[in-house]
């Protein structure tokens, strides 16, 4: 893949691509207990903490000219940046399985709905398929193709809006019994989870201004809106299940257009950037092949493997990719430092395993703002503290 060959307008519609999927609009789902109002402030400034420190990783990567995880090296050197290419693999495959298995639940409940055809695992494979093809067009066929793509996404979910909306009483709603840290927790979890995908985009970037401009637009505009959609959604429809929500609005086809292309352009990311990681330990692989034999095992898990608890996958990225953005953040911002000549670095290892550490104790107290964003202020004092005493004793 070359460099600097997408556009401002190419990183935008990426990035809103990115954020129109299921998976937000179910997330924005789950904050609908807090009531229209509170849910609506979780979900905005949650997305603006979130989506702000996911771009300064962005302009990492375009500074530097390194996808995501090889900027990782400038903390925990080369090898150290194979564990977080192993991490980041993991939690691939799990949005991918994810992804697969909500586009083609919903896809099944409409379909059952629409014409009596039940088959969640044949329809499971129909997507997985289709993120398999993007996937193998490369960047030539997605520039032109995901434009495509999300300005009908954006025509559809438009539509969707407008119906929620229209309904009696849409913009009403006292408060809830959720609690607001919740909801600002799973809206900040959500941009983070990005963390390890958005260098290897941004680096491509053919200015400054599309590097950072963008994906903070692109993201930050259509993650709240689909947050927006989830939370009317399954306030008039009583599910946070997007293919309920849609049924309630009678959408019907448009409805299964939404699924199927959100789901597809949203896993095109997750896909492509697994087989990313990967090269970073083995660079002989190849790329296209690599990215689709990703989408295979996503699929696989999905029609064969019960994947639930959504709620614990985010709260398990929070736990990791918080201090690790943290971690690189402060090196590469503060402390200037640089390891990426290293093998491994045994402080931003260190201070890793105390940042997980440190959301998990933190967890369990329902502070305002969720753990995540204590745990990334917490693990950059820890961070400065560990490079301090490492320079002081160790000399490194």
């Amino acid at each position: 893949m070359s460099k600097q060959q997408l556009s401002f307008a190419n990183l935008f519609f990426l990035w809103f691509g990115a954020a129109v999927s299921v998976a937000e609009i179910l997330t924005g789902g789950l904050l609908a207990d807090l009531g229209l109002e509170r849910a609506m402030w979780a979900n905005v400034l949650g997305h603006l903490a979130g989506t702000s420190l996911l771009v300064l990783a962005g302009w990492i990567g375009f500074r530097e000219r390194l996808p995501a995880i090889m900027s990782t090296r400038i903390s925990f050197g080369r090898q150290g940046s194979w564990l977080i290419s192993g991490i980041n693999v993991l939690q691939l495959l799990g949005w991918t399985a994810w992804m697969v298995l909500l586009g083609g639940g919903a896809l099944n409940s409409l379909t059952t709905q629409l014409w009596g055809f039940d088959h969640q695992a044949a329809l499971s494979a129909v997507v997985g398929a289709c993120i398999a093809f993007w996937v193998f067009l490369g960047v030539r066929g997605f520039k032109w193709l995901n434009m495509v793509a999300v300005s009908l996404l954006l025509v559809l979910t438009v539509v969707l809006s407008w119906v929620l909306l229209n309904r009696p009483g849409a913009l009403s709603g006292g408060a809830g019994p959720g609690e607001f840290h919740f909801g600002f927790e799973m809206a900040i979890i959500m941009p983070l989870s990005w963390f390890p995908l958005i260098a290897d985009y941004t680096s491509m970037s053919r200015s400054r201004t599309a590097s950072w401009l963008a994906p903070l637009l692109g993201y930050l505009f259509g993650s709240c809106w689909m947050y927006g959609i989830g939370i009317l959604g399954a306030l008039h429809s009583g599910s946070f299940d997007p293919a309920r929500m849609m049924l309630a609005a009678n959408l019907g086809l448009a409805a299964l257009a939404v699924i199927g292309l959100s789901t597809i352009t949203t896993t095109f990311l997750d896909v492509y950037s697994a087989a990313v990681s990967t090269l970073n330990v083995f660079p002989k692989l190849d790329r296209r092949w690599t990215s689709v034999f990703f989408a295979a095992v996503g699929t696989v898990l999905a029609m064969f493997v019960p994947i639930t608890e959504y709620e614990w996958f985010l709260y398990l990225l929070g736990s990791i990719f918080a201090p690790l953005i943290a971690v690189l953040l402060t090196d590469y911002f503060i402390l200037r430092t640089d390891r990426r000549d290293s093998d491994w670095d045994p402080a931003a290892t260190l201070s890793l395993a105390l940042g997980v550490a440190l959301y998990y104790q933190l967890k369990p107290y329902g502070l305002v703002v969720g753990p995540t964003l204590i745990t990334i202020l917490g693990t950059c004092l820890l961070h400065l503290t560990v490079r301090g005493l490492a320079k002081t004793f160790f000399r490194v």
